[in-house]
């Protein structure tokens, strides 16, 4: 839950994702094949069982038919960013982040903001690999996995740092950091 959000945008946004997720799990990208959200998932109706969720836009957070699905490309976003493939279509939330500082566990503006038709999530699989993505909710949580066809060979790690808040001559608090991407030829265990 999101502090004082409406618990039953909470639930819609818990049947949206698993609706838009059976849209995507099992989805496999080959070498040069880009990758499109709204391509796979379309336009969000009730006719498709889509409920009201939470959405931001321009600052502020309202309600609509499919919200809350910036979650599932948040998700994508952070498996792809483990991998060599380039991300070709990305934005931000802007002037709000909706996940708490505490506990932290993904870095601030590792995010994406989507809307259909007008903001997507792309990306382009760059490497020699083919890759699968497996999606799907349980009770409690969305998952992800990123299955490939042969042993990447690099290990991702990402971090931030030098992260402060700042009140700047415009009155407004901003945060500020960056964001890296290591990546290392260590050994990659996998299950």
């Amino acid at each position: 839950s999101y502090g004082n959000v409406d618990m039953r945008l909470q639930e819609n946004k818990a049947v949206n994702l698993k609706i838009a997720s059976s849209k995507i799990t099992g989805i496999i990208i080959k070498p040069g094949e880009t990758f499109s959200l709204w391509k796979l998932v379309g336009r969000c109706t009730a006719k498709k069982g889509y409920k009201e969720g939470l959405i931001v836009l321009n600052g502020t957070t309202g309600e609509e038919i499919g919200g809350g699905l910036c979650q599932l490309s948040n998700l994508i976003l952070w498996m792809i960013l483990h991998t060599d493939m380039k991300i070709t279509e990305h934005f931000h939330h802007d002037q709000i982040d909706m996940f708490p500082d505490y506990k932290r566990v993904i870095p601030f503006g590792t995010g994406t903001s989507i809307m259909y038709n007008y903001l997507d999530y792309k990306f382009k699989n760059t490497s020699d690999i083919t890759y699968q993505l497996i999606i799907y909710t349980n009770d409690e949580y969305l998952c992800g996995e990123l299955r490939c066809d042969k042993r990447p060979n690099y290990k991702y790690h990402i971090s931030a740092e030098n992260v402060f808040f700042s009140k700047e001559d415009d009155g407004n608090v901003y945060r500020n950091g960056n964001v890296y991407i290591f990546k290392s030829l260590k050994n990659i265990d996998f299950v």
